[in-house]
């Protein structure tokens, strides 16, 4: 077997075993909002690393199996969308929402504090796909809340669960990626 060959199956290994990780981290909740979204145990962290480690092609080729795990394990079909709804929902909610992660990958190499800040700057990526669906999709969700403005409403509700999963997950990145660096793991 090549050496290259060797390479990219260890590299396919190790973001299969991230994409787990991040996978079993997402159900460890501290906060679960009533219609979706959650702050985590650093459910995205695994991912980044995955991006930050091996570049955006394999970020984004992680990121994007990660999406379709979290979209098979939402129960959003249960929601009772139309069929295009729903196929909207799951784009914005989970495909794209969770793929943006891989951008992160793009830093690849630059130092801890550029690497948590990339980090962060993907969280808000995420926000502003759960966003523009609360905008969109969710919209009339607000009126139970009395919030008739569907921006308002979605900055609310969004920004509720993924400013701290953000904060948790850049903070988290900055110790995760110091210790790998010092390893010569990253």
């Amino acid at each position: 077997m090549k050496t290259n060959t060797k390479t990219q199956i260890r590299t396919l290994v190790e973001c299969a075993i991230l994409v787990a990780l991040s996978f079993v981290l997402s159900f460890v909740k501290f906060w679960e909002m009533p219609f979706g979204g959650s702050v985590t145990l650093l459910s995205m962290l695994p991912i980044c690393v995955a991006a930050l480690r091996h570049g955006p092609k394999w970020g984004f080729g992680t990121a994007f199996v990660y999406s379709i795990t979290q979209a098979l394990v939402s129960g959003a079909a249960a929601w009772g969308l139309t069929p295009t709804v729903l196929i909207v929902c799951y784009l914005l909610d989970y495909i794209l929402a969770f793929t943006v992660l891989g951008f992160s990958g793009f830093f690849k190499g630059k130092s801890p504090l550029v690497q948590s800040l990339a980090v962060a700057g993907v969280c808000v990526l995420r926000f502003i796909c759960h966003y523009l669906s609360g905008v969109t999709i969710w919209r009339s969700s607000g009126l139970e809340y009395n919030i008739a403005n569907p921006y308002l409403y979605s900055l609310l509700y969004n920004g509720g669960y993924m400013l701290p999963e953000t904060i948790f997950t850049a903070v988290g990145s900055f110790f995760v990626i110091s210790a790998l660096k010092s390893r010569k793991s990253l």
